[in-house]
């Protein structure tokens, strides 16, 4: 692959669309956290394929795979490993947790006690985990899918300021319109798990090598000064809205620039345009700021709030 393009994504796109139907744009911004480097939560209800999602994008790429069902008694050390004394050799020895993996999925995260959550923290960070003083690098490839039922059903909790800056994006996963729910029971009608069915179709049509040749074209992607003043304003504008009790930090202002260029590159540009901006802004944006016990009120949500801070925000010409 010499490059990542338009015509290459719906190519990507077209083959998870084997097995997931419909989901396209969900599609779309995994692919982007991929590349870029950064993990994604997945937000949704129960049974509109968000696990489905992780497994085949891990397929397609060629990447290695684990998920972990994230419960009220799961702990750390189930995730991260934990250190095994061998009675042979009178010597302890790590025991790899499933977080030693390429794509890792946590399923259903805000199921699980905020102690356990945050034992993400340091491996998203800096790919890394480390027991009793001993570090244990990541692949490069690591990237963690997190998926979470809305905090307003029974049983969840949320996830901590802290943790969530750590997600690139947070994705919603809605509902499939009429005709795909259609297509849905068709292809359901004789089994029930797809994945295991269509995986003799299924291609590999990118590598972890391609992924780092798209990470290194993102350099490329060029930059004019109004757009980096643009992407200020409207991070500071998050912090000035009398609708948000906690605005968006320096680090939702980078997501939005790396993720920028991605887009750009999928629309065969080698610069970015306000539009990339906006565009990228809702995934970046709706998990790292809270909105005021009003707003909620008003049943006012996340992507209300940035509709009317990106139609405030001058946009550079």
């Amino acid at each position: 692959m010499e490059g990542i393009t338009k015509a290459k994504v719906e190519v990507i796109q077209n083959e998870m669309g084997k097995v997931v139907i419909g989901q396209k744009e969900a599609i779309k911004h995994l692919l982007m956290a991929l590349f870029a480097g950064g993990h994604v939560l997945l937000e949704g209800v129960p049974g509109i394929a968000k696990t489905l999602l992780a497994k085949t994008l891990a397929y397609v790429c060629d990447l290695d795979f684990k998920r972990v069902q994230f419960t009220p008694d799961l702990m750390p050390s189930d995730i991260l490993g934990t250190n095994v004394f061998d009675m042979n050799k009178r010597e302890f020895n790590f025991i790899k947790g499933p977080i030693f993996t390429d794509i890792f999925l946590a399923d259903e995260i805000n199921r699980t006690p905020p102690k356990t959550q945050s034992a993400l923290l340091e491996a998203m960070q800096e790919k890394q985990v480390t027991i009793e003083g001993n570090e244990y690098k990541l692949d490069d490839a690591f990237f963690v899918i997190a998926t979470q039922n809305p905090v307003e059903y029974e049983g969840t909790y949320h996830l901590p300021e802290a943790q969530a800056d750590r997600f690139l994006m947070k994705i919603k996963v809605d509902y499939p319109t009429s005709d795909e729910e259609k297509d849905i029971y068709k292809v359901h009608t004789n089994f029930f798990d797809i994945f295991k069915e269509k995986l003799n179709d299924l291609k590999k049509v990118i590598s972890r090598e391609d992924i780092k040749k798209i990470r290194e074209e993102i350099k490329n992607v060029k930059l004019e000064e109004q757009i980096y003043e643009y992407v200020s304003a409207i991070i500071t504008a998050t912090r000035q809205s009398q609708r948000l009790m906690l605005g968006a930090s320096p680090r939702a202002g980078i997501a939005i620039i790396i993720l920028s260029k991605l887009n750009a590159l999928f629309n065969d540009r080698d610069y970015i345009i306000p539009d990339d901006i906006k565009y990228v802004a809702y995934p970046v944006l709706r998990h790292r700021i809270i909105l005021k016990p009003e707003a909620e009120m008003e049943f006012i949500n996340e992507d209300r709030v940035i509709d009317e801070i990106l139609s405030e925000v001058k946009v550079p010409r």
